[in-house]
């Protein structure tokens, strides 16, 4: 049977760290009191030090401005601005992501696919052809766009590019992954929805995948979808952005299904005998959920915990900044298991080994 490798991967993330400004600004919104302590103690736990986005702040907490005078107090930015400004950065994340991934004027030559993941933007002809062209691929080349599926859609992403190199041996896919998460921040006073705030950021992901025996071989997939959990995590299209729902039991409700059902993750093996994990960092609850849910052992999340420090939440693109850090460190011959979570609430998985 032909094997699929994850060959190569490559991230970049806008100029602008806006952590800090961020949490300063979202705390500025809620009224003073328990909630704005609440939130402070949140931040403080986060275990994230930094965000990036193409927003520039200027200033901080109340008296923030940005450059791009995009968050304005009273008149925060409809749809369309939003998908104005995406429009406007993502093909520029994008092209620092592929710039990265270094192809050779053979490696593109070779390329006959493109997968293309976002769930905070979208316009047409779209990031697919911004792909084709910054490259100069063979205009072609068969495109595919996955669209709205949150943070677990980079998963599906391999997922389809591993049904095609076994399919077609002589494939070579060019997956994309980007997020301008930071583009739907919401002017409001829930506290459960601007702690959301502390999570999301901007990303973007470039992975070659071929059948050519180098890198990371994706063996198996499997999405898991815990029951009765489907309204815990949404994101709609609303007038004034995309509106996410992220709810607090989202954690728990991951490490009940971790407990009762890590065998199926794992397909049947011992947890503790899998030796590369690549969960995606939905944030330090979430981490905490798998890693206790599995019962693993305290360092089996590092690189998510690292990727999670250093970037926060990118959504598709962050469990692809995890495997880029995966790739680096594995041994020929490892086992790894790479998780996300999203929408449903459904786990999407894989199992793979370092070649």
């Amino acid at each position: 049977m032909n094997v699929a490798y994850i060959n190569r991967i490559a991230t970049a993330v806008p100029p602008h760290d806006v952590h800090r400004a961020f949490v300063a600004f979202a705390e500025s919104m809620l009224p003073e009191g328990v909630q704005r302590g609440l939130f402070r103690r949140m931040a403080r736990m986060s275990a994230i030090e930094h965000r990036y986005s193409f927003i520039e702040p200027v200033g901080d907490g109340a008296g923030w401005s940005d450059a791009e005078n995009v968050y304005v107090r009273g008149n925060f930015p409809t749809t369309a601005r939003r998908m104005q400004m995406f429009e406007k950065f993502a093909p520029r994340l994008a092209q620092v992501a592929l710039d990265r991934l270094a192809l050779t004027a053979d490696e593109r030559a070779a390329i006959t696919h493109v997968i293309v993941t976002s769930c905070t933007g979208l316009y047409a002809p779209g990031l697919d052809f911004d792909v084709v062209r910054h490259l100069g691929l063979n205009p072609g080349v068969e495109r595919t766009m996955i669209g709205f599926m949150g943070c677990y859609a980079a998963i599906n992403a391999l997922k389809s590019a591993n049904y095609i190199v076994r399919a077609e041996p002589s494939a070579h896919v060019l997956v994309l992954n980007l997020e301008l998460c930071s583009i739907h921040m919401q002017e409001t006073t829930e506290l459960e929805q601007i702690l959301s705030f502390l999570l999301f950021a901007d990303g973007c992901a470039a992975t070659l995948v071929s059948a050519e025996p180098r890198g990371l071989a994706m063996d198996s997939f499997l999405a898991v979808c815990l029951p009765e959990t489907s309204h815990l995590i949404t994101w709609r299209i609303r007038d004034a952005g995309f509106d996410m729902h992220l709810s607090g039991q989202v954690p728990g409700e991951i490490k009940r299904a971790m407990k009762e059902g890590g065998a199926q993750v794992t397909r049947g093996r011992d947890p503790l005998s899998v030796d590369l994990w690549a969960v995606h960092p939905g944030g330090r609850t979430i981490l905490d959920a798998v890693e206790q849910g599995l019962g693993l052992p305290g360092d089996a999340l590092r690189h998510s915990r690292c990727i999670l420090s250093r970037f926060g939440n990118m959504s598709s693109a962050t469990v692809m900044f995890v495997l880029e850090q995966v790739l680096a460190a594995a041994q020929p011959g490892q086992q790894g298991c790479a998780m996300s979570f999203g929408p449903g609430v459904t786990a999407e998985t894989m199992l793979f080994h370092a070649a």
